[in-house]
């Protein structure tokens, strides 16, 4: 039952369309990678068919097995990528990719051996077991299909399926398995089928995995591997010796290196990088869930004993626990966002444009986003070029997905035409100063910082700019921020900067900011931003700048940096009549508060603040058990904080970390 539910369930996640999005690569890598390997374990098979049992030496016993050696399980690899935080990493995708195209081809020879091994009863038996297939697929297809398409079409933007549709898709499952098992197939084929027949994605498909997952996980598959386990037995595998168990054990292991070698030989052909290549083989060989439902319907049919059973599972356990902590030691996703390039405000040239990629997780989101681009000053000579990216979580699917908007297609469940739509209005009134481009990433949350990092390197960006919730979204906060390949600003929306006007003109005459400067790179990156605010004649600003009594405690580089970065500015705006600078001593952690709630009397709009690195710590003492959330620092943490009293915005700004 738990193995039944299991395939049905990750059925309805997988996406087809990844077939036919498949490139060159993906396809030449699946089919030599399956028929090399099958062909010759099935020719070394029957050249030690006379030294096997009789259940064995069957045709169809020896096509079975050696397909499985062939084909890696698209859900097996899925369940350990994911486990590895790996899903949306180049080695993830690719493999994904390579294995959905091997599981369509090991389907098809799957339903062949089924239809030979029925035509050992008589020809009558096949074409019935073909015809009957016929009609399952053609009920699935032509009316399970359009009738859950429907009820997604009918359910409502962030609203979860009616109980009762549950059900009866759940109830369904279970009637498929019974169905394709009276066939002659294995047990879940039918979940499986219905499970593909079914949309994957937000409404029914995140429904069901919601609804399922925990009595799954918890309860149902338990008692499936215990079903495994007792079928398991090591003592009769011994007893069987390796003469009862040699022609199996020979096949297993030319069937595991030669998958291993095919696809590196493939994807070097390919010019994949020989470290890259060796994780995607190492990948494909992985072996899990899938293969233990393989392994008991080998069982029901009779194709193995129960000592062939046992080595089964023993290589597949043993081949598994070799190469997860390979493929961790190989495979480091987040290394090619490490650059030694500076990609910053301050660095910015003056006469290049300026590359922006703008987060969105919430449709609430953008309207304090287009202001502060607004106030951010792109002008003729310093264009903007944003990609904007909406980040959805992976739910009710499987595969990732990663969509630019100008060369792919959106699926349905996935478009955002309204927050499009306000976005390129907003365009046309800022022409040619602002230009949009507009990414879908469609990934699990702890991995979703990759498609933020892998879309500003690709589009050399000097800023990322991600809106802050404190409720939602902080691991991916953390991780852009410990990742990122440039600068990244983190904006706390209190409502100020919104305005009911239309976009693209400042309805109020004024705005006034100020700057938090503590010191470090990463105010010496928030002074630069104001600075370019201050290119709007509505903005004007007061900078505070913070030391220590007596300069104690202070990092001679960074404080020359420092006074470097304050006199640039100050020499730039000393007539600028819009413009305050002032210092104030302190001597520990309690009287930098002080001083920064003296000057929240309500007259600011927006408090820009460098994160942390480069602080004196001496500006900080005592303060180290107030921070709730470390992602902003624990200055810009207490300024957007309720403790603070304050209706300003806040913008946390770290300048890029070189890690190249």
């Amino acid at each position: 039952m738990g193995f039944l539910y299991f395939i049905f369930i990750y059925g309805v996640k997988i996406d087809l369309g990844l077939i036919k999005r498949a490139s060159k690569v993906h396809i030449s890598t699946a089919i030599v990678g399956m028929v090399i390997p099958t062909t010759t374990v099935l020719a070394v098979a029957l050249t030690m068919r006379k030294n096997m049992d009789d259940n064995l030496a069957k045709f169809t016993s020896l096509g079975s097995i050696t397909s499985y050696l062939g084909t890696s399980s698209f859900l097996t690899i899925y369940h350990i990528l994911e486990e590895f935080n790996l899903i949306n990493s180049d080695a993830g995708r690719l493999s994904l990719s390579i294995a959905i195209i091997g599981d369509t081809f090991g389907l098809f020879i799957f339903l062949v051996l089924a239809a030979t091994g029925i035509g050992e009863f008589g020809i009558v038996n096949a074409m019935w077991f073909m015809l009957s297939l016929a009609l399952i697929i053609a009920f699935l297809l032509f009316c399970v299909r359009p009738a859950m398409i429907r009820i997604n079409k009918n359910t409502a933007e962030g609203q979860p399926v009616k109980e009762y549709f549950v059900v009866v898709m759940l109830l369904g499952a279970f009637v498929m398995g019974f169905l394709t098992d009276f066939l002659g197939m294995a047990l879940a084929t039918g979940p499986f089928f219905l499970g593909l027949a079914i949309p994957d994605g937000p409404h029914v498909g995140a429904t069901l995995d919601k609804k399922t997952s925990a009595i799954l996980d918890d309860f149902f598959l338990p008692f499936s591997f215990i079903m495994v386990g007792s079928y398991t037995d090591v003592y009769a595998m011994s007893a069987s010796g390796w003469s009862g168990l040699s022609p199996l054990i020979i096949m297993i292991i030319v069937g595991y290196f030669l998958k291993f070698f095919t696809t590196l030989i493939t994807l070097h052909l390919f010019r994949m990088p020989f470290r890259d290549g060796l994780t995607v083989s190492l990948i494909m060989n992985l072996r899990g869930l899938t293969e233990l439902v393989l392994f008991v319907y080998y069982m029901e049919e009779s194709f193995v004993n129960v000592p062939g059973f046992s080595l089964l599972i023993f290589m597949t356990l043993s081949l598994t626990a070799i190469s997860c902590p390979l493929i961790s030691i190989l495979y480091d996703p987040t290394k090619p966002y490490m650059v030694n390039q500076r990609r910053t405000i301050q660095h910015h040239p003056p006469d290049k444009e300026f590359r922006i990629v703008l987060c969105i997780f919430e449709r609430d989101d953008i309207h304090g986003l287009i202001r502060l681009l607004d106030i951010s000053n792109p002008t003729e000579n310093i264009p903007f070029s944003i990609s904007v990216v909406r980040l959805s979580e992976l739910v009710g699917r499987v595969n990732p997905l990663f969509i630019d908007h100008e060369k792919q297609q959106v699926p349905p469940n996935y478009q955002w035409s309204s927050t499009i739509d306000v976005l390129e209005r907003h365009q046309q009134l800022k022409e040619p100063y602002m230009q949009f481009h507009f990414f879908t990433a469609v990934t699990p949350k702890k991995t979703m910082f990759r498609d933020v990092c892998e879309l500003s390197l690709e589009e050399e960006a000097s800023l990322i700019i991600l809106p802050f919730n404190r409720n939602v979204h902080n691991h991916v906060h953390s991780q852009v921020l410990d990742n990122a390949p440039c600068s990244v600003a983190i904006f706390v929306d209190k409502g100020l900067l919104k305005s009911s006007s239309t976009l693209g003109s400042f309805q109020r005459s004024k705005y006034r900011f100020a700057v938090l400067f503590l010191g470090g790179g990463d105010s010496r990156e928030a002074l630069v931003y104001a600075d370019k605010m201050l290119g709007r004649p509505q903005v004007s600003l007061t900078v505070i700048r913070f030391l220590t009594h007596n300069f104690v405690g202070y990092n001679e580089i960074e404080k020359k940096l420092d006074d470097g970065i304050v006199t640039w500015f100050w020499v730039k705006n000393e007539i600028n009549q819009r413009v305050v600078y002032r210092e104030v001593v302190v001597r520990n952690g309690e009287e930098t508060i002080a001083a920064i709630q003296a000057m929240n009397d309500g007259a600011f709009d927006l408090l820009i603040v460098g994160r942390k690195h480069g602080i004196n710590p001496i500006l900080l003492t005592g303060l180290s058990d107030w921070i709730e959330t470390e992602e902003l620092g624990l200055i810009g943490d207490y300024v957007s904080s309720s403790d603070f009293f304050g209706s300003p915005s806040v913008l946390v700004v770290q300048q890029q970390i070189l890690r190249g």
